[in-house]
């Protein structure tokens, strides 16, 4: 708590080491993944390690994006030896603890340092092996890591489930496995490149996700997101319009194809991808609906699909107190909720929270519902 304030963190992240993780494999694979094990010389934040070194597990043949790609400068013809992948910059005044992507103790440290009561973990999903059935393996134990991780302070840690456009039946199976836990509040998909999530193959994912109670979250990445392939080979570009982009064509599809109206009770997020959009992508969307067609008939107008408490949206820090009061004035203050993208670079830690409460303008009872209230009806009371 801060200021008399609740704070559910609806973003954040957590990437289990290999080490931590090879304990719930099989030790045939465990021995066969050895191969693949890197070492962790950089904090996500831009820390660096000291030896000895903890791995994770890396199998390249990313796709593109611009995390991948050698960087251009906007200007020049092309990139450079002199241009080099530089680190993000790190926007906080302190460095979150180094380990605390996989060492609960320290994250609980930080998160009382900032006053937050519940963090969302988004998981770093392992993939990319090219034996499809490891990554399932690597999913499964994924989860089984969270429930330990998650299980030493289950009322302040959460998480969602990484599942696989590939493996329908072993999403739904890791849906009924652990939806009913105290750590599992919603699910994010992992697609193939160009896998739409509108897709009729992943009904049953939707089906098990609603009888559940879990959220269907979106979370954009720097690869395999729409248009990376056009891009200029620029991250300025890419980090610019990669997630509210990803983030759009989610809410098109996933709204657009009536899955809100086949199963009247699920909850769709958006988290790390802007929201001052939001409204410009109602109107257009609706507008789009009529005048362009090629979607089944709809219950609603769209509009009533991002205001009627289902649907929900992660803040971020930078679009400010004047964004939160336009949005929240269009679409409902039920909509928005408070997150930080900690331990990322993005986080202003120690001081996220701070920052939101100190905000100018900003109505008490609103700020209530983005500290809390929100999330709690998002992802469930902790």
């Amino acid at each position: 708590m801060r200021n008399g304030f609740k704070v559910y963190d609806s973003d954040t992240h957590v990437s289990a080491s290999a080490e931590g993780l090879e304990q719930y494999l099989p030790s045939a694979l465990r021995q066969e993944l050895e191969a693949y094990k890197v070492p962790i010389k950089r904090t996500t934040s831009g820390g660096t390690f000291e030896p000895p070194y903890s791995h994770r597990y890396d199998f390249g043949g990313a796709a593109g994006g611009w995390g991948q790609d050698a960087p251009r400068t906007l200007g020049e013809a092309g990139p450079t030896t002199e241009t080099r992948n530089r680190i993000q910059k790190f926007m906080g005044a302190k460095l979150p603890a180094a380990d605390s992507e996989w060492v609960v103790e320290t994250r609980l440290r930080d998160m009382d340092e900032e006053g937050v009561d519940v963090q969302l973990l988004v998981p770093r999903a392992i993939r990319g092996h090219q034996d499809p059935a490891v990554d399932a393996e690597l999913m499964r134990a994924n989860h089984r890591f969270l429930n330990d991780f998650c299980g030493e302070s289950p009322h302040r840690l959460k998480a969602l489930l990484t599942l696989d456009a590939r493996f329908v039946e072993d999403s739904v199976q890791e849906i009924k496995t652990w939806g009913s836990s105290s750590w599992a509040v919603g699910t994010w998909l992992n697609l193939p490149l160009d896998f739409p999530l509108d897709h009729p193959s992943l009904n049953p994912i939707w089906a098990a996700v609603e009888e559940e109670g879990l959220c269907v979250v979106h979370h954009s990445f720097s690869g395999g997101y729409p248009g990376y392939r056009d891009l200029w080979q620029n991250p300025f570009l890419g980090r610019a319009a990669s997630h509210p982009w990803g983030a759009m064509r989610a809410v098109a599809s996933f709204i657009g194809s009536g899955a809100m109206d086949r199963y009247p009770t699920i909850r769709f997020s958006i988290l790390e991808s802007g929201f001052g959009w939001l409204p410009f992508w109602a109107a257009r969307m609706q507008d789009q609906v009529e005048y362009m067609g090629y979607v089944p008939e709809l219950k609603h107008p769209v509009r009533e699909y991002l205001a009627g408490g289902r649907f929900f949206a992660s803040i971020v820090l930078h679009e400010g107190p004047e964004m939160v009061s336009m949005v929240s004035n269009m679409l409902g203050n039920q909509l928005l909720m408070y997150s930080s993208d900690y331990p990322h670079p993005e986080t202003r830690f120690p001081d996220s929270v701070d920052l939101v409460l100190n905000w100018d303008g900003m109505d008490e009872k609103l700020l209530t519902k983005i500290m809390w209230e929100n999330a709690v009806r998002c992802f469930g009371e902790p």
